[in-house]
Protein backbone atom coordinates (compact mmCIF):
# COMPACT_ATOMS: atom_id res chain seq x y z
CA UNK A 1 0.00 0.00 0.00
CA UNK A 2 2.96 2.14 0.09
CA UNK A 3 4.53 4.12 -2.60
CA UNK A 4 1.22 4.48 -4.60
CA UNK A 5 2.40 7.71 -5.80
CA UNK A 6 0.87 11.45 -5.06
CA UNK A 7 -2.45 11.60 -3.11
CA UNK A 8 -4.07 12.89 -5.68
CA UNK A 9 -3.82 10.10 -7.75
CA UNK A 10 -5.79 8.04 -5.18
CA UNK A 11 -9.11 7.54 -5.72
CA UNK A 12 -10.25 7.06 -2.19
CA UNK A 13 -8.77 9.99 -0.55
CA UNK A 14 -11.34 13.20 -0.89
CA UNK A 15 -9.28 15.27 1.05
CA UNK A 16 -5.87 18.05 0.68
CA UNK A 17 -4.46 20.56 2.53
CA UNK A 18 -6.98 22.82 1.79
CA UNK A 19 -9.08 20.52 4.33
CA UNK A 20 -7.09 21.39 7.49
CA UNK A 21 -9.20 22.70 10.16
CA UNK A 22 -12.15 20.60 9.36
CA UNK A 23 -13.60 17.26 11.12
CA UNK A 24 -11.98 14.26 8.51
CA UNK A 25 -12.20 10.68 8.67
CA UNK A 26 -8.68 8.95 7.13
CA UNK A 27 -7.59 5.73 7.03
CA UNK A 28 -3.65 4.88 7.31
CA UNK A 29 -1.08 2.36 7.62
CA UNK A 30 -0.40 1.78 10.87
CA UNK A 31 2.26 -1.41 10.73
CA UNK A 32 2.91 -4.08 8.27
CA UNK A 33 1.74 -8.14 10.02
CA UNK A 34 3.14 -10.68 7.83
CA UNK A 35 3.91 -8.92 4.79
CA UNK A 36 0.59 -7.10 5.03
CA UNK A 37 -0.31 -3.62 5.82
CA UNK A 38 -2.43 -3.24 9.14
CA UNK A 39 -4.90 -0.25 8.74
CA UNK A 40 -6.05 2.30 11.41
CA UNK A 41 -8.85 4.58 11.08
CA UNK A 42 -9.39 7.91 13.17
CA UNK A 43 -11.89 10.42 13.08
CA UNK A 44 -10.91 14.08 14.16
CA UNK A 45 -9.70 17.43 13.16
CA UNK A 46 -7.20 17.52 10.86
CA UNK A 47 -5.18 20.38 12.52
CA UNK A 48 -1.96 20.44 9.84
CA UNK A 49 -0.49 18.62 6.96
CA UNK A 50 2.94 20.12 5.83
CA UNK A 51 6.18 18.15 4.59
CA UNK A 52 5.96 16.05 7.82
CA UNK A 53 2.73 14.58 7.20
CA UNK A 54 -0.92 14.57 8.54
CA UNK A 55 -1.94 15.28 11.84
CA UNK A 56 -5.43 14.76 13.18
CA UNK A 57 -7.12 15.37 16.60
CA UNK A 58 -9.16 12.24 17.73
CA UNK A 59 -12.25 12.35 20.33
CA UNK A 60 -9.57 11.05 23.07
CA UNK A 61 -5.80 10.12 23.19
CA UNK A 62 -3.70 12.78 21.88
CA UNK A 63 -2.81 13.72 18.53
CA UNK A 64 -2.41 11.46 15.49
CA UNK A 65 0.49 12.03 12.93
CA UNK A 66 1.78 10.12 10.06
CA UNK A 67 3.65 10.53 7.04
CA UNK A 68 1.77 11.76 4.07
CA UNK A 69 2.76 8.51 2.17
CA UNK A 70 0.84 6.24 4.60
CA UNK A 71 -2.30 8.32 3.93
CA UNK A 72 -4.87 5.10 2.15
CA UNK A 73 -8.67 7.30 2.37
CA UNK A 74 -9.77 9.98 3.60
CA UNK A 75 -12.79 12.18 3.88
CA UNK A 76 -14.41 15.40 5.28
CA UNK A 77 -17.63 14.66 7.72
CA UNK A 78 -19.83 15.82 9.62
CA UNK A 79 -20.01 17.92 12.65
CA UNK A 80 -19.89 15.75 16.01
CA UNK A 81 -23.68 14.91 16.52
CA UNK A 82 -23.87 16.60 20.11
CA UNK A 83 -26.41 14.37 22.64
CA UNK A 84 -29.22 16.49 24.15
CA UNK A 85 -27.78 16.64 28.08
CA UNK A 86 -28.68 19.55 30.72
CA UNK A 87 -25.90 21.87 31.73
CA UNK A 88 -24.58 20.25 34.62
CA UNK A 89 -25.05 22.09 37.77
CA UNK A 90 -22.17 24.24 39.53
CA UNK A 91 -21.93 26.92 42.26
CA UNK A 92 -21.11 30.52 41.16
CA UNK A 93 -17.76 29.69 43.19
CA UNK A 94 -16.74 26.50 41.20
CA UNK A 95 -17.53 28.63 37.77
CA UNK A 96 -15.74 30.81 38.19
CA UNK A 97 -12.67 28.87 39.67
CA UNK A 98 -13.34 27.04 36.28
CA UNK A 99 -13.05 30.12 34.15
CA UNK A 100 -9.88 31.08 35.53
CA UNK A 101 -7.84 27.83 34.47
CA UNK A 102 -9.85 28.50 31.21
CA UNK A 103 -8.10 31.95 30.11
CA UNK A 104 -5.09 31.02 33.21
CA UNK A 105 -2.35 34.22 34.02
CA UNK A 106 0.71 34.07 33.45
CA UNK A 107 2.02 34.37 37.10
CA UNK A 108 -0.68 32.58 40.09
CA UNK A 109 -0.01 32.46 43.84
CA UNK A 110 -2.14 31.49 45.98
CA UNK A 111 -3.60 33.98 49.40
CA UNK A 112 -5.53 31.74 50.94
CA UNK A 113 -8.96 30.72 49.01
CA UNK A 114 -7.53 33.76 46.93
CA UNK A 115 -5.94 33.47 43.53
CA UNK A 116 -3.63 36.40 42.73
CA UNK A 117 -3.57 36.56 38.63
CA UNK A 118 -1.21 39.08 36.68
CA UNK A 119 -0.38 38.76 32.78
CA UNK A 120 1.41 42.04 32.33
CA UNK A 121 -2.18 43.88 32.19
CA UNK A 122 -3.55 41.43 29.37
CA UNK A 123 -7.13 41.79 30.62
CA UNK A 124 -8.51 42.29 33.97
CA UNK A 125 -9.23 38.70 34.20
CA UNK A 126 -5.75 37.45 33.86
CA UNK A 127 -4.87 40.66 36.27
CA UNK A 128 -7.36 40.41 39.11
CA UNK A 129 -6.95 38.91 42.63
CA UNK A 130 -9.91 36.41 42.35
CA UNK A 131 -11.35 36.78 45.64
CA UNK A 132 -13.21 33.60 45.94
CA UNK A 133 -13.45 32.08 49.67
CA UNK A 134 -11.32 32.86 52.90
CA UNK A 135 -8.20 34.48 52.15
CA UNK A 136 -6.85 33.22 55.99
CA UNK A 137 -6.41 36.81 56.74
CA UNK A 138 -8.15 39.79 57.93
CA UNK A 139 -9.82 41.61 55.01
CA UNK A 140 -8.50 44.55 54.95
CA UNK A 141 -5.22 42.75 55.75
CA UNK A 142 -5.70 40.52 52.47
CA UNK A 143 -5.82 43.86 50.15
CA UNK A 144 -3.15 45.55 51.90
CA UNK A 145 -0.76 42.14 50.75
CA UNK A 146 -2.49 41.72 47.39
CA UNK A 147 -2.09 45.17 46.90
CA UNK A 148 1.87 44.68 47.47
CA UNK A 149 1.87 41.92 45.40
CA UNK A 150 0.80 43.67 42.30
CA UNK A 151 3.24 47.10 42.56
CA UNK A 152 5.67 44.64 42.71
CA UNK A 153 4.92 44.19 39.20
CA UNK A 154 3.80 47.31 38.34
CA UNK A 155 0.21 46.74 38.12
CA UNK A 156 -2.97 48.00 40.09
CA UNK A 157 -4.69 46.19 42.30
CA UNK A 158 -7.86 44.84 40.49
CA UNK A 159 -10.42 42.35 42.47
CA UNK A 160 -12.46 40.22 41.21
CA UNK A 161 -15.57 40.43 43.49
CA UNK A 162 -18.23 37.88 41.99
CA UNK A 163 -21.76 37.92 43.55
CA UNK A 164 -22.68 35.72 45.35
CA UNK A 165 -18.81 34.19 46.14
CA UNK A 166 -16.83 36.82 47.48
CA UNK A 167 -16.75 37.18 51.29
CA UNK A 168 -19.51 39.70 52.72
CA UNK A 169 -17.98 43.36 53.81
CA UNK A 170 -15.25 43.09 50.44
CA UNK A 171 -17.28 45.65 48.55
CA UNK A 172 -17.36 48.26 51.13
CA UNK A 173 -13.14 48.35 51.09
CA UNK A 174 -13.31 48.98 47.39
CA UNK A 175 -13.93 51.59 45.28
CA UNK A 176 -17.01 51.81 42.78
CA UNK A 177 -17.84 48.90 40.85
CA UNK A 178 -15.95 48.68 37.50
CA UNK A 179 -17.23 46.54 34.23
CA UNK A 180 -20.04 44.99 35.76
CA UNK A 181 -20.10 41.37 34.14
CA UNK A 182 -23.21 38.53 33.57
CA UNK A 183 -22.09 34.81 33.52
CA UNK A 184 -24.21 32.63 31.50
CA UNK A 185 -24.45 29.01 30.87
CA UNK A 186 -26.24 26.63 28.30
CA UNK A 187 -26.72 23.22 27.19
CA UNK A 188 -23.44 22.38 24.82
CA UNK A 189 -25.94 19.95 22.69
CA UNK A 190 -28.29 22.44 21.79
CA UNK A 191 -25.34 25.41 20.76
CA UNK A 192 -23.90 22.56 18.52
CA UNK A 193 -26.90 22.78 16.38
CA UNK A 194 -27.67 26.53 16.60
CA UNK A 195 -27.13 28.30 13.44
CA UNK A 196 -27.05 28.18 9.44
CA UNK A 197 -23.93 25.51 8.31
CA UNK A 198 -20.92 27.43 7.34
CA UNK A 199 -16.97 26.90 6.49
CA UNK A 200 -15.74 26.89 10.22
CA UNK A 201 -11.70 25.75 10.39
CA UNK A 202 -10.61 24.74 13.81
CA UNK A 203 -7.06 25.18 15.28
CA UNK A 204 -4.69 24.45 18.35
CA UNK A 205 -3.38 27.72 17.25
CA UNK A 206 -4.35 31.41 17.23
CA UNK A 207 -2.29 31.76 13.78
CA UNK A 208 -1.66 35.11 12.32
CA UNK A 209 -4.85 34.85 10.53
CA UNK A 210 -6.73 34.82 13.80
CA UNK A 211 -5.02 37.61 15.75
CA UNK A 212 -6.03 40.65 14.10
CA UNK A 213 -9.58 40.11 14.29
CA UNK A 214 -9.24 39.79 17.74
CA UNK A 215 -7.43 43.28 17.85
CA UNK A 216 -4.04 41.60 19.03
CA UNK A 217 -1.36 43.63 16.76
CA UNK A 218 2.65 42.46 15.99
CA UNK A 219 3.65 45.48 18.61
CA UNK A 220 1.26 45.58 21.61
CA UNK A 221 3.56 45.40 24.90
CA UNK A 222 1.13 42.33 26.31
CA UNK A 223 1.61 40.00 23.08
CA UNK A 224 3.70 37.54 24.70
CA UNK A 225 1.40 37.64 27.94
CA UNK A 226 -1.38 37.16 25.49
CA UNK A 227 -0.37 34.77 23.62
CA UNK A 228 0.09 32.41 26.53
CA UNK A 229 -3.24 33.04 28.00
CA UNK A 230 -4.81 32.88 25.06
CA UNK A 231 -3.36 29.12 24.46
CA UNK A 232 -3.38 28.23 28.16
CA UNK A 233 -6.03 26.44 29.57
CA UNK A 234 -7.19 22.22 29.34
CA UNK A 235 -8.48 21.99 25.87
CA UNK A 236 -8.28 24.91 23.84
CA UNK A 237 -9.76 25.67 20.66
CA UNK A 238 -9.67 28.26 18.06
CA UNK A 239 -11.94 28.57 15.21
CA UNK A 240 -12.54 30.89 12.25
CA UNK A 241 -14.60 31.75 9.01
CA UNK A 242 -12.24 32.47 6.51
CA UNK A 243 -12.98 35.02 3.61
CA UNK A 244 -12.84 35.58 -0.05
CA UNK A 245 -8.74 36.74 0.62
CA UNK A 246 -8.18 34.13 3.56
CA UNK A 247 -8.47 36.83 6.17
CA UNK A 248 -10.90 35.89 9.15
CA UNK A 249 -14.58 36.80 8.88
CA UNK A 250 -15.60 35.32 12.08
CA UNK A 251 -13.74 34.29 14.67
CA UNK A 252 -13.71 32.35 18.61
CA UNK A 253 -12.10 30.41 21.37
CA UNK A 254 -13.16 27.60 23.49
CA UNK A 255 -11.48 26.71 26.53
CA UNK A 256 -12.71 22.59 27.32
CA UNK A 257 -12.55 21.34 30.50
CA UNK A 258 -14.35 18.60 31.95
CA UNK A 259 -17.76 18.97 31.67
CA UNK A 260 -17.56 22.82 30.75
CA UNK A 261 -16.40 24.42 27.87
CA UNK A 262 -16.09 28.16 28.03
CA UNK A 263 -16.63 30.82 24.97
CA UNK A 264 -14.56 33.83 24.43
CA UNK A 265 -13.11 36.08 22.06
CA UNK A 266 -16.33 35.68 19.54
CA UNK A 267 -15.12 38.17 17.40
CA UNK A 268 -16.92 39.20 13.40
CA UNK A 269 -15.97 41.37 10.72
CA UNK A 270 -18.07 44.51 10.83
CA UNK A 271 -18.61 44.22 7.24
CA UNK A 272 -19.63 40.64 8.13
CA UNK A 273 -22.23 40.74 10.63
CA UNK A 274 -25.46 39.94 11.04
CA UNK A 275 -25.19 36.70 8.77
CA UNK A 276 -25.37 34.33 11.30
CA UNK A 277 -21.46 33.85 11.22
CA UNK A 278 -21.05 34.44 15.00
CA UNK A 279 -23.09 31.49 15.55
CA UNK A 280 -21.75 29.40 13.34
CA UNK A 281 -18.28 29.93 15.12
CA UNK A 282 -19.72 28.92 18.53
CA UNK A 283 -21.47 25.81 17.22
CA UNK A 284 -18.20 24.73 15.36
CA UNK A 285 -16.41 24.88 18.78
CA UNK A 286 -19.42 23.48 21.10
CA UNK A 287 -19.51 20.41 18.42
CA UNK A 288 -15.77 20.36 19.14
CA UNK A 289 -16.38 20.40 23.10
CA UNK A 290 -19.23 17.88 22.91
CA UNK A 291 -16.99 15.62 21.13
CA UNK A 292 -14.67 15.64 24.49
CA UNK A 293 -17.48 14.89 26.37
CA UNK A 294 -18.49 18.68 27.64
CA UNK A 295 -22.21 18.91 27.87
CA UNK A 296 -22.13 22.62 29.22
CA UNK A 297 -21.51 25.92 27.71
CA UNK A 298 -20.32 29.21 29.96
CA UNK A 299 -19.22 32.43 28.52
CA UNK A 300 -18.57 35.94 30.41
CA UNK A 301 -20.46 39.15 29.15
CA UNK A 302 -20.49 42.71 29.81
CA UNK A 303 -23.41 43.82 31.49
CA UNK A 304 -24.08 46.80 29.23
CA UNK A 305 -23.39 45.06 25.70
CA UNK A 306 -27.18 44.26 24.50
CA UNK A 307 -26.17 43.40 21.29
CA UNK A 308 -23.84 40.23 22.55
CA UNK A 309 -26.60 39.70 25.57
CA UNK A 310 -29.62 39.14 23.26
CA UNK A 311 -27.30 37.04 20.63
CA UNK A 312 -26.95 34.71 23.72
CA UNK A 313 -30.32 34.88 24.71
CA UNK A 314 -31.18 33.48 21.23
CA UNK A 315 -28.75 30.58 21.96
CA UNK A 316 -30.41 29.38 25.23
CA UNK A 317 -27.80 30.86 27.60
CA UNK A 318 -29.41 32.07 31.15
CA UNK A 319 -27.71 34.01 33.89
CA UNK A 320 -25.92 31.91 36.42
CA UNK A 321 -24.30 34.70 38.46
CA UNK A 322 -22.91 37.99 38.32
CA UNK A 323 -19.16 39.77 39.20
CA UNK A 324 -17.22 43.06 38.82
CA UNK A 325 -14.15 44.12 39.47
CA UNK A 326 -12.84 47.03 41.91
CA UNK A 327 -9.65 49.00 42.88
CA UNK A 328 -8.90 49.81 46.39
CA UNK A 329 -9.63 53.87 47.04
CA UNK A 330 -5.94 54.52 46.50
CA UNK A 331 -2.54 52.86 47.03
Amino acid sequence: MLGRGPVEARPEVRIGRSDVGRRVSVRRVDSVADGRPVFRDVIGVLTSWDGAGLTVEPRTGGPVRFAEELLVAGKPVPAFPARRAAAPAATPEALQRTASRGWPAVEREQLGEWTLRAAAGFTKRANSVQALGDPGLPLDEALARADAWYAARGLPLHAEVTVPGSPDGLDALLGPAITPTLVRTAPLGALARAGRPADVRLSRTAGPEWLPLYGLADDDPARAAALRVLHGGPSVWFARVEGPDSAPLAIGRAAVDGPWACFSAIETAPAARRRGLATAVMAALAARAAEEGATGAYLQVEADNAGAIALYDGLGFTTSHTYHYARLPQR
